[in-house]
């Protein structure tokens, strides 16, 4: 067993217990955001981040964009939140990732896009 003191050092049943040192940075990436008569579309700088490594998630009318990549001991985070408008439909959103840049689509809903009116 091992004596309080032991464990206060680091040292645990005669082994040492040692965490490698890391290093976290945690980026605010650029967007670029584009509406157009169906929608908008969001273009995120996320260089390096896998799709398996990223996450986008909406909870109500908020949209959270999360990445991670990590160089040996260095952790770098991407994260980035935006509010949604009520033209938008939440329940309909693509994403893809291609050469460090994540794609958000965006639909509008059908009664808040321009429609032509017919003259009679």
């Amino acid at each position: 067993m091992s004596t309080p003191s032991a464990v206060a050092a680091g040292t645990q049943s005669g082994s040492a217990v040692r965490s490698a040192p890391s290093f976290e940075t945690v980026i605010r990436p650029p967007v670029d955001i584009f509406e157009d008569a169906d929608g908008i579309t969001l273009l995120a700088d996320v260089p390096g981040v896998s799709k398996e490594h990223l996450n986008v998630h909406v909870d109500g009318n908020a949209l959270l964009l999360e990445g991670e990549v990590s160089s040996g001991e260095n952790v770098t985070k991407y994260r980035r939140s935006f509010t949604l408008g009520r033209e938008l439909r939440t329940d309909s959103i693509e994403a893809k990732v291609k050469d460090g840049v994540l794609t958000v689509r965006i639909a509008k809903r059908a009664e808040d896009r321009p429609r032509k009116i017919a003259i009679q």
